[in-house]
């Protein structure tokens, strides 16, 4: 049996590691006192917080689906739940997404957006290779006034960077590619949304995306507050972790690639000169309150207003009853771009709906990638060099790909079947 060494054990750490597990002697070493990465929760006098923003389940991959079934008890363990997503803008909550919504706009505003829509379709739709970015990408379906109302802004406050910089085969397969004739004749029948791939989703009955990742953990050696220094190279295919205190065959890497350049310890010129090269990728942060709510039935509300700093209200509350066990009311979490002043945050809860109460507070230094234009063509070749030492790189900020759960689960199966 191969030893491997998988560095991370949020969801893609732990996820392959339950698959080379069944072929391998697998040893995860975690940084931090807990597993779990973006999505661990934490419980606040009995409410649930979801750290940053809040996971849930779903998938188009039907291995990715088997997979996950596998391990859990889908009837009795999850709650199936129907997407009812928001957005705020005035003083109307907007249906989501907006473009099959637009007769929920003020009747003027509609009209605009709509004849441009109406132009567009005429003069021919574009196909999504035609554009340079992800900004031209929306001006050119949805038009100048939908991208000023709400594409834009909203965009720029999450990803806080130009758009017109973002290349768009980043966001391909994760935003909706919006076919205009489809738009306009939802907007006359009034049909809801049922092509997304969380229009429906599965949600843990207790604990929210930590019983997930508590159950893939289950039976996995997991050494934690483990900081890895170095990794090198040895003779007769071998690779040294930490001078030695780890021999192994493999390394998955799921940590932050930004910070290989200083770990790893390989005499390679090419492999240095590409661990560099990407050692400035650029990733934004959140700051997420964890608030007491009024009720309803929303599970996500976003807020793409500059009247706001926050960009969304997740209401995990909702996703399960259990999340609220230490309040009478409902819980959510109120998500910001960046690292935020804790008093400006509580300020901004009084202009937020559902007469907000802060119970806790969590900021993560890395949620959100940002790709350039040479970003995927540069983790393509520092892959590819270091493949011959058998060191390969798995999730979110270890390939810089925008991967949801499912994603993960995807990456590292495809990492399995070509590599082990």
């Amino acid at each position: 049996m191969r030893k491997v060494i998988v560095i991370g054990s949020g969801i893609s750490g732990l996820s392959i590691s339950r698959m080379l597990a069944e072929d391998n002697e697998v040893e995860i070493l975690e940084r931090d006192e807990l597993h779990g990465g973006l999505i661990k929760c934490k419980r606040i006098d009995g409410n649930l917080f979801h750290l940053v923003g809040g996971h849930v389940f779903n998938s188009r991959n039907q291995a990715v689906l088997d997979w996950f079934w596998k391990h859990f008890d889908r009837q009795n363990e999850f709650i199936k739940a129907n997407r009812n997503a928001k957005i705020l803008m005035g003083d109307a909550v907007i249906g989501y997404p907006i473009e099959n919504y637009l007769y929920q706009l003020p009747e003027q505003q509609a009209i605009i957006v709509l004849n441009e829509l109406l132009d567009k379709l005429s003069s021919g739709v574009r196909d999504v290779g035609d554009y340079a970015n992800f900004k031209d990408f929306l001006i050119g379906n949805f038009g100048e006034e939908l991208y000023n109302i709400y594409f834009g802004p909203y965009n720029t406050k999450i990803w806080n960077t130009d758009l017109s910089k973002v290349p768009l085969e980043w966001l391909e397969g994760k935003l909706p590619m919006p076919k205009l004739r489809e738009v306009i004749l939802s907007n006359v029948v009034r049909q809801e949304e049922t092509t997304m791939v969380h229009s429906t989703f599965y949600y843990p009955c207790k604990n929210g995306s930590q019983f997930i990742v508590d159950r893939l953990a289950e039976g996995l050696s997991i050494n934690k507050s483990y900081d890895v220094q170095s990794i090198e190279y040895l003779d007769e295919y071998k690779l040294s972790v930490n001078n030695g205190d780890k021999i192994v065959d493999s390394i998955v890497y799921c940590g932050d690639v930004r910070k290989l350049h200083n770990i790893i310890k390989i005499n390679d010129s090419a492999l240095q000169k590409a661990l560099i090269d990407i050692s400035n990728l650029v990733s934004n942060g959140t700051s997420n309150i964890l608030c007491e709510t009024d009720a309803d039935d929303i599970s996500w509300l976003y807020l793409p207003e500059e009247r706001f700093k926050a960009h969304r209200i997740i209401y995990t509350g909702n996703f399960s009853d259990s999340n609220n066990g230490g309040t009478a009311r409902k819980t959510c979490v109120v998500e910001f771009s960046g690292k935020q002043n804790q008093d400006d945050m509580i300020k901004e809860l009084a202009l937020l709906p559902g007469n907000l109460v802060p119970l806790a507070f969590n900021y993560e230094p890395n949620s959100y990638i940002i790709q350039g234009e040479e970003t995927r063509e540069k983790i393509l070749l520092l892959k590819k060099l270091l493949k011959p030492y058998r060191i390969f790189l798995l999730g979110r900020f270890a390939e810089w790909e925008y991967y949801n759960m499912d994603k993960c689960i995807e990456a590292a199966m495809d990492l399995k079947r070509l590599n082990f």
